[in-house]
């Protein structure tokens, strides 16, 4: 009796070490899968657009580069838009862009809406004093806030989730000045900060252009050589 005793009991203890293990297994790979996938989600990133050197000359005189690039940006499906070209006097071009980031915990846990940051293309523009070059890459509809002081900005094509654009959008774009400089009003949102970039590079034939955002950062611009059989 005694050792049936024994051995009930080493059986209830084998039971619940194995229960005890498999709940520490079960935890530690719920806690490593959702690591991974935080960890996923803070190094993610979206294309935004490509640009190409079409054109590329030297005046003889001036010595400075004429530069025609072609510019093919992506809407928030991936599809890609209609593509612009722009010519400059110059070859070091740079893209005015605003940029809202959202609060890491969005990102870890690929928040719907709030997942990663978004931004908004200007301008593309050559810096050269009197001489400086712009062009508009997005038209964008802006009126005075009801206070007289930060423009609200329309939620234009492409950049829309909804169509029409949902509150949320309307809100992000329309208080985007607000939220750049009252850390209040950023805090309500979950906005780590709003703020206008200026991503550039020397740009020059041979080369494709990619233009990233991080989705835990702002705007890069990555470069990869033309592939052989696309030249000529």
């Amino acid at each position: 009796m005694f050792d049936s005793a024994k051995k009930t009991f080493r059986r209830w203890i084998a039971g619940f070490a194995i229960v005890f293990i498999s709940i520490l297994a079960y935890k530690f790979c719920t806690e490593f899968v959702t690591f991974k996938r935080i960890i996923h989600n803070l190094k993610a990133e979206s294309r935004l657009a490509e640009v190409l050197v079409v054109e590329s000359s030297l005046d003889e005189y001036t010595r400075k580069y004429k530069t025609t690039i072609k510019f093919l940006e992506y809407d928030v499906k991936g599809r890609p838009l209609k593509p612009k070209y722009f010519t400059f006097n110059g070859n070091l071009i740079q893209f005015q862009t605003l940029v809202v980031r959202f609060d890491d915990k969005y990102i870890e846990e690929g928040h719907r809406m709030k997942g990663k940051s978004i931004y908004l293309f200007l301008k593309a523009f050559v810096l050269d004093g009197k001489n400086t070059q712009e062009f508009v890459i997005t038209p964008v509809e802006a009126k005075n806030g009801k206070d007289g002081s930060a423009p609200e900005v329309a939620v234009p094509e492409g950049y829309r989730v909804g169509d029409p654009p949902n509150y949320f959008e309307k809100e992000i774009w329309g208080r985007f000045w607000k939220y750049a400089l009252e850390p209040d009003e950023r805090k309500k949102i979950g906005i780590k900060n709003a703020q206008v970039e200026a991503p550039g590079s020397v740009f020059i034939p041979g080369t494709i252009y990619t233009l990233i955002i991080e989705h835990d950062g702002g705007i890069r611009i990555d470069t990869r050589p033309i592939p052989e059989i696309l030249k000529e």
